[in-house]
């Protein structure tokens, strides 16, 4: 055994792990999880609103990725930047990538959009209907409702000679009208903005929807362009309408601040905001089928696009609008209905206290904290009877004296806010540390943090050239003469609408070597302090790469003696290139190694003498799965760790991060359990192959259809 290990550890050394076969690309990885988001909606056991939703979602993603990262790839360009990725492409050759990739993948949405979605939506008397298929009455109908609700809003602007070609603001859908003028028999052109104020579906009343059957019709209704389009001649007057064209233009809109100076970060990312609303340059066309080439090239140059950032497609524009149908009354169309549980460790404690906003009795949970380590699972437990309430609870509570939390990103209507600001109303000590920088959250953020300042909150925007993106929060409490701190370390935001919706896992401790550590951590986030060390969390950029280097490298140590390597982690994204070098070489050492990676992984499995001993999943269900998880084997003398870190350079490297072991052995156990109903998903898992194809499972023959999130749903139900 022995030495064959040798063996196994001198070929390591021989192959050269960071070359680029190794790699998958980062951007087409991503592309290949918004599949997966899109396989979702194309799966017929998937029920039919939640296919529109994620319809909605893989476009809503795209939009995201074309703002960012597309973007970030043509600026690149546009700096003659030629420096390749991990696997060996340059911007240019990403971006032609990307085009090919996706035109397919685009195409198959809108054709089952088109072509699929919309025939099982009339089985059930939903019937998204085009302008030209109504009836007179219902065209009398829309005529009337255009003039008194669309009308009045509209505002045509010609382009000619005499009118400069407008500029079309970021994620606009608009209208390119073809005129001609009768007296001079010119042609002209105009542009109308479609607006997004305004219901993107028109729906009819019930006296005019479709019947079927001799019965009315649940819903019927049509695109909000298209009753715009067929009104056209209120907007021209005189003239004679040739035609019209969809168009929908995606720009940069990438955040750049310098942070030179800190107490202008939040002044400059406002600033930054005012641009992104206009947004940068145009970094994708989408256009209709139907569109004439000479309009095609004349919005081209104009944008100054590239025929690679032409998307064609058949029907309506703008999928993302079909996440309004999730309104709509018909439960059956929709996964079970799901609330939050109370976790067993609150619903059987007969711990309770009055130090609550409004003086009733709620479970203590300083109290049973005291009595042990606990964690919560989201969405399957409450996370407003859990950390919403521990954090409620120490704003009211006489004996706390400080809390201190970081805000990555939190909801509008936020309790956790209210609770924060009570809590300096009523005296305490209260630091919230609010990262203006969390993307696409910006605005919010500001919004919050000038709340919080005014109200008495000490508000910190962090570290120069650092994202804040840690969850953690700690309580200050006077006990019997002395003091306790009590931390609550996570994975997800404290933001009570995501929490029911995204996966995310939460520690609950007293343990006073974290509460020693989180002391450190928001020292060096709100002072000068540079703490090297922690006692027990893992913080990045400090001593987060090194740890998780060593203990994969234990791993390997202990194959390397003979004994049992294993890793288990679920992540959100596999990128770094130093971390898959140190995966690849634990494979080679003989360590079993088992990922589960739900969005980019860059690491590619299965690959004879380097990564035979790893395997890659994915899980894309009704949840967003989010929590980290690391577990490592250590000779029977098991680790299991949980924060907010993924294995990439930015949550390394650029980003203030927490990870912490769970030490309790029975809340351990806990996560392993979580680790292994996730490896034994056949329903919503998909199995990344050497090639970078994702193939979906399926239940063997005749074995039951296991969803990991189901099962954590059942478990959390009972109880358990």
């Amino acid at each position: 055994m022995a030495k064959t290990k040798k063996s196994e550890t001198q070929t390591s050394k021989s192959i050269d792990l960071g070359d680029s076969q190794y790699f998958f690309n980062r951007e087409l990885s991503w592309l290949e999880f918004n599949y997966r988001v899109l396989a979702e909606a194309l799966d017929d056991r998937t029920p039919l609103l939640e296919r529109l939703k994620f319809l909605s979602i893989f476009s809503s993603n795209l939009d995201e990725f074309f703002m960012v990262r597309v973007a970030g790839l043509k600026r690149q360009i546009e700096a003659d930047v030629r420096k390749r990725t991990p696997d060996g492409r340059t911007p240019r050759q990403q971006l032609t990538e990307i085009h090919q990739r996706l035109l397919p993948m685009v195409s198959e949405q809108h054709q089952f959009f088109e072509k699929t979605a919309k025939v099982e939506l009339a089985k059930h008397d939903i019937h998204l209907l085009n302008y030209i298929d109504l009836n007179q009455e219902q065209r009398t109908y829309l005529h009337h409702y255009f003039e008194e609700q669309i009308f009045p809003v509209l505002t045509p602007l010609a382009i000619d000679r005499s009118h400069p070609f407008p500029y079309l603001s970021n994620l606009s859908l608009n209208l390119a009208v073809v005129l001609k003028n009768p007296e001079t028999e010119e042609d002209l052109l105009a542009r109308i903005k479609v607006p997004k104020l305004l219901p993107r579906f028109i729906s009819l009343p019930e006296k005019f929807q479709k019947q079927r059957e001799g019965n009315a019709g649940f819903w019927t209704g049509v695109p909000l362009e298209q009753v715009i389009a067929h009104n056209l001649e209120a907007l021209f007057p005189g003239m004679n309408i040739l035609d019209y064209y969809p168009f929908r233009i995606t720009r940069d809109a990438d955040l750049s601040v310098q942070e030179d100076e800190g107490d202008d970060l939040l002044l400059a990312i406002e600033q930054e905001l005012r641009k992104r609303r206009l947004g940068g340059s145009a970094v994708r066309l989408e256009v209709n089928t139907g569109m004439p080439e000479n309009i095609r090239e004349m919005l081209m140059e104009e944008l100054e696009l590239a025929p690679e950032d032409i998307y064609t497609v058949e029907g309506i524009l703008d999928l993302k609008d079909l996440m309004s149908f999730m309104g709509l009354p018909m439960p059956e169309l929709k996964d079970r209905p799901w609330s939050p549980t109370l976790p067993k460790w609150l619903a059987d404690s007969d711990e309770v206290t009055t130090s609550t906003s409004n003086g009733e009795i709620e479970k203590d949970i300083f109290a049973i904290v005291r009595q042990g380590d606990v964690l919560v699972h989201h969405p399957y437990q409450s996370f407003s009877a859990t950390v919403q309430q521990f954090i409620t609870q120490a704003a009211y509570d006489p004996n706390v004296l400080a809390i201190k939390m970081t805000l990555y990103r939190t909801s509008g209507d936020s309790p956790i806010i209210n609770a924060l600001i009570a809590a300096a109303e009523n005296g305490k000590q209260v630091a919230a540390l609010v990262e203006l920088k969390a993307r696409f959250d910006e605005e919010n953020n500001i919004h919050w943090a000038r709340q919080l300042e005014q109200r008495g909150v000490h508000v910190v925007y962090g570290l120069v050239g650092l994202k804040t993106h840690t969850k953690v929060v700690m309580v200050v409490r006077h006990e019997e003469g002395h003091i306790r701190r009590y931390v609550h370390i996570g994975t997800g935001n404290y933001n009570p609408k995501t929490a029911k919706l995204y996966t995310d896992l939460g520690l609950l401790s007293c343990r006073e070597e974290l509460g020693e550590d989180l002391t450190d951590l928001f020292n060096f986030l709100t002072g000068y302090s540079r703490q090297q060390s922690y006692r027990k969390l893992l913080v990045a950029p400090v001593n987060m790469r090194d740890r998780f280097l060593s203990l994969i490298r234990r791993e390997i140590d202990r194959c390397q003696a003979g004994e049992t390597g294993r890793i288990v982690a679920k992540m959100n994204s596999l990128v770094d290139p130093e971390i898959i070098a140190t995966l690849y070489e634990a494979s080679i050492a003989g360590v079993t190694i088992d990922l589960i990676v739900r969005g980019i992984c860059c690491l590619r499995p299965g690959v004879k003498g380097v990564s035979e001993n790893i395997k890659v999943i994915s899980i894309v269900g009704r949840f967003l799965e989010h929590s980290r998880i690391f577990y490592f084997y250590n000779n029977g003398e098991e680790e299991v760790y949980i924060g907010s870190a993924d294995w990439m350079p930015r949550n390394l490297n650029r980003r203030v991060e927490a990870i912490v072991p769970v030490e309790e052995p029975k809340l351990a156990k806990d996560l392993q359990e979580v680790l292994g109903i996730m490896l034994s998903d056949n329903r919503h898992a998909w199995d990344l192959q050497e090639d970078g194809r994702y193939i979906q499972r399926r239940p063997a023959d005749k074995a039951p259809e296991l969803s990991a999130q189901d099962i954590l749903m059942d478990t959390a139900e009972q109880g358990r």
